[in-house]
């Protein structure tokens, strides 16, 4: 029997090509195993083989989906695979989106088991477990040791076409998806167990766990801009040069406010964000939060205000529990001063679903948020209401490769669209 064929597929990272500063880089393929495959490929103990690795960075991958994902295609097609592999990607956000993404493409195109594995808070785990099976992993790569063995026990099962038994069995995230099975108690004993132990306080799993709705109604929209106190808020991490509150790079367990009375551009500021090239931020703040712009507007009467602070954190994989207990604290100062309505931006995978989780906690209030961001797909599946679209990660709000000028007229049209999504009465999720 000959072996399966499998192609695998990683980041720049794991490839060891780079950090961030690679992340642009076009799809490309190897031969045999790289990074990570190694020790996958012989987990497969001889019954299959890694014949190539598909390498792609992450910011190519997120910022041109439809053409990586032709270009990739194709080369995966070359090897005539048996079985598709991607990742696993932990908690990369951008990372996560990528190789579901792509493992969802192959298994449509190529109709050929595929499977990948993240962490549960991962974004690509809730945009795509419904549609590829996902083992569940720690959030970094120190649990690699455990997510190869689990990634190759359960790849040999698709393969050899083994009936699938429940998440909790097998250890993949939930599909949401439900079937029939035979048991040797009767629903009503089950249920009647379940309650006994629920009426004791003991421990019960039970057999049909409920969807979570998280849906946030879209805060009115503002009558006249020219009366509207706006505040600024960013998970893109900018503080003042230093990072006096010592916020986390990763896993932030804080937030910033930061005073701007006065404050025309940001100057003297820099991004504390992880995982994202900072070069661009620490240049230039106003790429990630366009107070020059809005300053100008102001002094025109297009806004009526900018509130006097700006807060920030890091969402470089940084809980939704914790992002959604930030934007909750802060709300209750913004509606003492009476704000009308918020611009956030966001940078990169999870920095995007913290920024989208964090509008939903602001707008439960009422007041209106608009979520500017690169990673669109992860503010849609996480629940923002109204999202404008950035120019790049590690740039939102602006272009390095413009002339001053020029790079300003591009951050205005952004804000421009911002403050028309303010203004429009929208009833579902609208991308402006």
């Amino acid at each position: 029997m000959n072996k399966i064929k499998v192609v695998h597929y990683i980041n720049q990272f794991f490839a060891g090509i780079g950090g961030e500063e690679k992340a642009d880089i076009k799809p490309e393929k190897r031969d045999g195993v790289v990074g990570p495959g190694m020790g996958l490929n012989g987990l497969f103990k001889g019954e299959a083989e890694i014949v190539g690795t598909i390498i792609c960075g992450d910011s190519y991958f997120n910022e041109n989906v439809e053409e990586a994902q032709v270009e990739i295609i194709e080369m995966i097609k070359s090897y005539e695979p048996d079985l598709f592999i991607a990742g696993p990607a932990f908690n990369a956000g951008r990372y996560g989106v990528a190789c579901g993404a792509i493992a969802k493409f192959v298994k449509e195109e190529l109709n050929i088991p595929v499977l990948t594995g993240m962490y549960v808070e991962n974004p690509g785990a809730d945009m795509y477990s419904s549609d590829v099976y996902m083992i569940e992993t720690g959030n970094s790569a120190a649990s690699m040791r455990t997510a190869l063995p689990a990634i190759a026990k359960f790849s040999m099962k698709l393969i050899n076409g083994e009936e699938i038994g429940r998440p909790s069995e097998e250890g993949y995230l939930s599909t949401g998806k439900r079937r029939n099975i035979f048991v040797e108690e009767i629903g009503g004993k089950r249920a009647v167990d379940m309650l006994i132990k629920k009426l004791k306080h003991e421990e019960f799993e039970t057999e049909y766990p409920m969807p979570v709705f998280d849906n946030v109604e879209p805060g009115k929209a503002i009558k006249d801009l020219s009366k509207a106190k706006i505040a600024l808020v960013t998970s893109g991490g900018i503080v003042p040069c230093g990072n006096p509150d010592r916020i986390e790079s990763s896993s932030a367990s804080k937030y910033g406010r930061y005073d701007i009375t006065g404050v025309n551009t940001l100057l003297g500021y820099e991004t504390a964000h992880g995982g994202y090239d900072p070069s661009f931020a620490n240049n230039d703040a106003n790429r990630v939060i366009p107070l020059d712009i809005l300053r100008e507007m102001e002094a025109a009467g297009e806004i009526g205000e900018i509130y006097g602070a700006f807060y920030s954190t890091v969402g470089n994989g940084t809980a939704v529990k914790s992002s959604l207990a930030f934007a909750e604290e802060l709300t209750e100062t913004l509606i003492a001063d009476k704000v009308d309505a918020v611009i956030l931006t966001s940078t990169w995978g999870t920095c995007t679903r913290c920024g989208a989780t964090m509008v939903k906690g602001i707008e439960k209030s009422g007041i209106p948020v608009v979520h500017i961001c690169t990673v669109v797909p992860i503010s849609l599946t996480v629940g923002a209401n109204r999202i404008v679209p950035a120019v790049a990660i590690p740039y939102p709000l602006g272009d390095p490769t413009l002339d001053e000028l020029e790079e300003k007229n591009v951050r205005r049209k952004i804000v421009e669209k911002a403050l028309i999504a303010l203004s429009t009465e929208v009833s579902e999720q609208t991308v402006f």
